[in-house]
């Protein structure tokens, strides 16, 4: 295998380059690039350029609406929905947090639900942004069919990533995870790479029996997180995404991973409020103590460290890449 290391202003240039070439707009193409390589940049590859060839190709073919653009629709002073216009889901977080952290400052608490949406990449992100602005965030969104039920054998649930995020110094706390295993986009990120093989664990083909082939495991389920309580967790997800944006269930949507079918129409929610006032003032000084026990204990480390050391990482040192995945970038941007 060989690789590259380019830089993170390169792997955005390329990323949007290859997007604008797939029929999307500038615009939107720049908000998709600038999360695809955030993602790459946290050690989140999954979410990152891997996603690439994926996503030109659903624009190329108009899946995904690569000129949409997200309008907000108001609903009362706490809650308010975002059309995402069938488009690619970044545009319309760019434009669903401000006004979301705003409304939260002003009311104490504020809620927004995103609808004809796509994947929307890192879940901690989107929380991580608001808490940046000194609010709690949770963000649930649904994903197409991955995992089956527990006690079943046929998908109908999807990853359905649950995100919460707090101000914390000297960063925010963030927790993020897929309700599975492991996020069906380290699959995805294998395939591209072309590689032959995933760790045992990771997934079931579509005779129920466990793979280790990348093709054949996005074809299968992914096995739910820590069992029954994982597949519950993954419901509580498809309630809070997709059925409070009155969006597609996860056994409706098309697949995020090719350029076949109409748009995968999924859900999202996102919930910030002001910790300040709810704690009678108390919430900054707690949260210091409460890091303060983390960092007085050996062995333990809070959520996120890693993340915020790659992230460091490729700001200082650009990131590495599979050269098979980014000359498939390039062929897509005409940089062949």
């Amino acid at each position: 295998m060989t690789t590259e290391t380019l830089t993170l202003a390169e792997a955005e240039a390329l990323a949007s380059a290859a997007l604008i070439a797939a029929d999307t707009s500038p615009e939107n193409a720049a908000s998709t690039a600038r999360a695809l390589i955030r993602a790459q940049a946290d050690g989140q590859g999954g979410h990152g350029l891997s996603r690439i060839p994926s996503y030109a190709a659903q624009s190329a073919a108009g899946k995904v609406k690569g000129h949409a653009v997200p309008a907000i629709e108001d609903i009362r002073p706490g809650l308010f929905r975002v059309d995402a216009g069938y488009g690619f889901a970044y545009p319309a977080y760019d434009l669903a947090l401000p006004e979301l952290a705003a409304r939260a400052k002003s009311q104490g608490i504020a809620a927004c639900a995103l609808h004809r949406s796509h994947h929307f990449g890192v879940a901690g992100h989107h929380c991580e942004t608001l808490a940046e602005q000194g609010l709690i965030a949770f963000v649930y969104g649904n994903a197409p069919k991955a995992m089956a039920p527990w006690g079943a054998t046929q998908a109908l649930l999807g990853t359905n990533p649950i995100a919460f995020a707090a101000p914390m110094e000297p960063a925010p706390l963030v927790i993020d995870m897929a309700t599975t295993t492991v996020a069906r986009g380290k699959i995805l990120a294998a395939r591209e790479a072309g590689k032959e093989s995933i760790p045992e664990g990771w997934a079931l083909g579509p005779d129920g029996k466990p793979t280790t082939h990348p093709a054949t495991a996005l074809k299968g389920t992914v096995a739910p997180m820590g069992g029954a309580k994982g597949a519950a967790l993954a419901l509580m997800v498809e309630v809070m995404s997709a059925a409070l944006a009155g969006a597609a269930f996860g056994t409706e949507a098309s697949s995020l991973f090719d350029d076949e079918g109409g748009p995968p129409d999924l859900g999202q929610s996102i919930i910030a409020l002001d910790p300040g006032p709810l704690s009678g003032g108390a919430f900054a000084a707690r949260m210091t103590a409460l890091a303060a026990l983390y960092e007085g204990m050996e062995g333990a480390r809070l959520p996120g460290t890693r993340r915020l050391a790659a992230r460091e990482a490729a700001a200082r040192d650009g990131i590495t890449m599979d050269t098979t995945l980014l000359d498939k970038i390039r062929a897509i941007a005409g940089q062949g």
